[in-house]
């Protein structure tokens, strides 16, 4: 009986612990597509993630892991995020590369980050 007690309680802490691994799914239905279309709602988000304005509270969970996200090569995020995360920065680095500047200069100053995306990219057959 005490076997089962201590199994149980190391399943509950592991799958803790997996859970701790991967970041909210909360905002995974954000339309980030419509944020890159409108430049007033790709605005808001730019100004809240270089500290110059409000934050959703997306804007705000965003602006929290992608440091982390960065450092690991996004390996907390699900599929979707990946996803989201990558076209995303292709279209920040395409269509907008002053705020691309300004966001690299914030969270990869060293440009170590944009290094490792740059050889993934080409890997897969995109060209940054």
């Amino acid at each position: 009986m005490k076997f089962l007690l201590i199994a149980a309680a190391v399943a509950v802490c592991f799958a803790l612990a997996m859970a701790e691994e991967q970041y909210t799914t909360k905002y995974d239905n954000v339309d980030y597509k419509e944020i890159l279309k409108s430049d007033r709602l790709f605005n808001n988000y730019y100004k809240c993630l270089i500290d110059e304005g409000n934050c959703t509270p997306d804007g705000r969970e965003l602006k929290k892991i992608l440091p982390d996200a960065l450092q690991t090569a996004c390996s907390k995020c699900n599929d979707k995020q990946k996803a989201a995360a990558e076209e995303v920065a292709r279209f920040v680095i395409d269509n907008k590369p002053e705020e691309w500047k300004v966001l690299q200069a914030k969270y990869d100053p060293e440009g170590v980050f944009y290094a490792k995306y740059k050889d993934e990219a080409a890997k897969r057959g995109f060209n940054v």
